[in-house]
């Protein structure tokens, strides 16, 4: 079941410069911060009344977010929301006929984590999130 909006997802192209508006400006609290090499990306997690926004720093280019940074610039990217079940979703989402980004749940800043394909949502790419019990398996925390 989904329980709440957990993020969404916005693409920046310097993660200190995001920072420097999300964090700075805005006054958000940094929660967590990492670089996701499968992912191809670093990534941080700004905390706002409950939920949060993700910042996405792509690492090269060849990967969806880099080539989503030079199609469209910077900005909103995916709305995530977080379930305590994520491959549960998953395979409803395909039994749904939903299209699928990920065949299975990986590793993300947010937890557990999958995407489905924005062709099969109207156009909005959709994470789903099942946050780690445990800190210490997903990102660093940030420094204070």
């Amino acid at each position: 079941m989904l329980t709440r909006i957990h993020h969404v997802g916005v693409v920046v192209p310097s993660l200190e410069e995001g920072l420097r508006f999300w964090r700075d400006t805005l006054g958000m609290r940094l929660t967590k911060s990492a670089t996701i090499e499968e992912q191809g990306v670093r990534a941080a997690l700004l905390e706002v009344g409950g939920s949060e926004v993700e910042l996405l720093e792509p690492l090269g280019p060849e990967g969806g977010v880099g080539k989503f940074l030079a199609r469209r610039g910077g900005g909103l990217h995916h709305v995530c929301f977080e379930t305590d079940d994520v491959a549960r979703e998953l395979a409803d989402a395909k039994a749904k006929g939903i299209q699928l980004i990920d065949q299975a749940p990986r590793h993300g800043l947010a937890g557990m984590i999958c995407f489905l394909h924005p062709k099969a949502t109207r156009g909005v790419l959709v994470e789903y999130a099942q946050p780690f019990d445990d800190e210490s398996h997903g990102a660093n925390k940030p420094d204070k």
